[in-house]
């Protein structure tokens, strides 16, 4: 049955916001997360002291504004005193200065507060999500990590610099504008009580909502920015099978699916600040009918019941303030869940507590790598160290493991040795790989490194020692020197013009408008496929690895320029145990070993001369290539 365009378009919009199912959607506002929160304020303690003083003074003065204007009317104007109303409203003024005086400083450490705990929540997220294996990047989406580190940020930033304290402020106010009411007169202040009851209610009422509300709308932003980030890394995809239409409509269904959970928060927001505004001016009504009543009666004089309402004001005006922080008090919190949620995420599996570093023959800690090793007058590296001991025994592997991509895959490649991994797509070549390289660890079975056990290996003592040449290889924002760099930051330019000399390829690198200094753009734009590779292998080989790994690494160059690569590899590989995965077999014909895999299983082994010997699996994909090759 064929299926039509928009229910497919539907089904991919349900399985984008099934991503986000684990995720709780109601959850009240927990203290926990907010302690937690300014334990990254540690580096400025002081300040977060001393603005916590700052609040608490702000919230007495407001009160303080109105008890001196009671005072003013009831004293010096009630009985014309002109010096005294003088002296009363310059001390006013002195307030008023103090008082903004003291605004700045509030201002400027809720701001610093706010941008240290900002910059320490991003730096552990990506401190974080650099420690987390590979099968975290599989799992979960660039544009959701992206939505953590900006706008969940942000929305906390808010949350700090604003939120949390201006609530701290509206609330004090209103509990020393209670403890002056109830001084100043308890009967009426008796009777403010008898009222919070119903603002509780109301405040339950819409906090439910209103938590509903402000979680999904995240939620749904968090979807869009995912959807958004994919889709500019796919664009080469997206318009060579145009689907421009397609994916602007899937966007168009997000982005109407994220407004409507927006519009909800803004109109229930909307119906909370009227109504905590007209419960305000309902419970003035209310004093103003009982203190009318006690002044009838002379229970309380004129001045006493302008004091009250005076103080009433301070305590009713927070009212509508804290109503409409607390939605975004709400937004905050559920950014806190989910920037913690990402920076608690248990990898799936770590070093073992007891592991310990991988010997490294090159140096004492392996850390620091001799400029000898690429001489700075343009010579070839020379190695001096051997190659690793790599050892598959039964291993089993699946990235999920209930669904096996290895079955039992037993071999050795020992020091120096070169073994190929040959086999149709999906075979588990790719999979060897990543067992070798400790981004995975195996289901069951054993992989030994220099005749120890992998999980009983350090990671990075591992990858120290390895260098790796992808088919999709990254390049980072900068020039080439820089990217080949990365591969050990201490070296010179002279070593790295060695190490591409080296390689047969420096001449490439210098014809760049700028040579080695030429910025190769975002993802490496500015180069074209096979100068990016060209670069990978020279920083491979500028960091002196004991084991290489090669993955399709030929196949984005031409075939002139792999058949001068080609002579310089045997140089490289010379001594360093290798896995190569290549279909062009000009590679595998010089290797120790080849392995046939055939769905995770090794179904053939031996040398390129032995395996079409045996007129096998191996001598049918080697016709196959060859005929490929002629027909190219």
């Amino acid at each position: 049955m064929k299926i039509p365009p928009q229910a497919r378009e539907l089904g991919l919009i349900r399985r984008v916001r099934d991503e986000d199912d684990d995720e709780e959607i109601q959850k009240p506002l927990e203290w926990s997360l907010i302690r937690r929160l300014f334990t990254y304020a540690a580096p400025v303690k002081k300040k977060l002291t001393a603005l916590s003083v700052m609040t608490v003074i702000r919230a007495a003065q407001l009160p303080a504004f109105a008890w001196i204007t009671s005072l003013i009317i009831n004293g010096p104007i009630a009985r014309y005193d002109v010096p005294a109303l003088l002296l009363g409203v310059g001390g006013y003024a002195l307030l008023a200065l103090w008082t903004d005086g003291m605004f700045h400083f509030r201002q400027r450490y809720a701001l610093e507060i706010g941008e240290t705990v900002v910059n320490g929540l991003r730096a552990d997220v990506f401190a974080k999500t650099q420690r987390q294996p590979m099968s975290f990047f599989h799992r979960v989406k660039l544009g959701r990590i992206i939505g953590r580190v900006t706008s969940d940020v942000e929305a906390l930033r808010v949350g700090i610099q604003d939120v949390l304290f201006v609530s701290a402020i509206q609330g004090g106010q209103m509990l020393f504008s209670a403890v002056v009411m109830a001084w100043s007169d308890w009967v009426l202040f008796l009777v403010v009580i008898g009222m919070a009851p119903i603002l509780w209610v109301i405040n339950r009422h819409f906090r439910v909502k209103l938590s509903h509300y402000s979680r999904a709308a995240s939620d749904s932003f968090s979807r869009v920015t995912a959807t958004l980030a994919e889709s500019v890394n796919g664009i080469r995809v997206t318009q060579g099978f145009v689907r421009q239409e397609t994916n602007a409509g899937l966007f168009r269904h997000l982005l109407a699916d994220h407004s409507r959970y927006s519009i909800a928060l803004a109109r229930t927001s909307a119906i909370l600040t009227p109504i905590l505004e007209l419960n305000s001016q309902f419970f003035v009504a209310v004093l103003l009918m009982f203190g009318g009543w006690r002044v009838f009666h002379g229970q309380m004089d004129v001045g006493a019941l302008i004091t009250f309402f005076l103080l009433a004001n301070q305590f009713f005006a927070p009212i509508a303030i804290i109503g409409n922080q607390y939605n975004q008090a709400l937004v905050a919190m559920a950014g806190a869940e989910r920037v913690f949620r990402l920076i608690d995420a248990k990898p799936d599996w770590e070093d073992a507590l007891d592991a310990r570093p991988l010997a490294d023959p090159r140096g004492a800690s392996g850390d620091a790598t001799p400029s000898s090793r690429v001489a700075a007058t343009g010579a070839s590296p020379r190695q001096t160290h051997p190659g690793m001991r790599v050892e598959f025994r039964h291993v089993s592997f699946g990235y999920d493991p209930a669904r096996l991509v290895l079955h039992d895959v037993t071999f050795c490649a020992k020091p120096g040795q070169t073994v190929a991994l040959v086999g149709h797509t999906g075979s588990g070549k790719s999979s060897i790989i990543n067992l070798a390289a400790k981004f995975y660890l195996p289901t069951s079975g054993e992989l030994l490194v220099d005749g120890r056990e992998i999980r009983t290996l350090t990671g990075h003592s591992l990858h120290r020692q390895m260098g790796m040449v992808q088919q999709q290889n990254f390049l980072f924002s900068g020039t080439v020197l820089d990217n080949i760099l990365v591969a050990r930051p201490d070296a010179t330019e002279a070593e790295v013009r060695a190490a591409a000399a080296s390689l047969d390829c420096l001449d490439i690198l210098d014809a760049l408008p700028r040579g080695l200094h030429t910025a190769v753009g975002e993802r490496g734009a500015a180069l074209s496929v096979g100068q990016r590779q060209l670069v990978c292998f020279t920083r491979a080989l500028l960091a002196d690895p004991r084991l290489v790994v090669l993955d399709e690494a030929t196949s984005s160059i031409d075939a002139l320029t792999e058949a001068r690569l080609q002579r310089a590899l045997v140089a490289l590989l010379r001594g360093r145990t290798s896995f190569i995965v290549a279909h062009r077999l000009s590679t595998i014909r010089h290797a120790d070993c080849v392995l046939v895999l055939d769905q995770g299983r090794i179904i053939e082994r031996g040398t390129h001369a032995e395996l079409l010997a045996r007129a096998g699996h191996y001598a049918a994909l080697y016709r196959q290539f060859v005929q490929v090759d002629e027909r190219a």
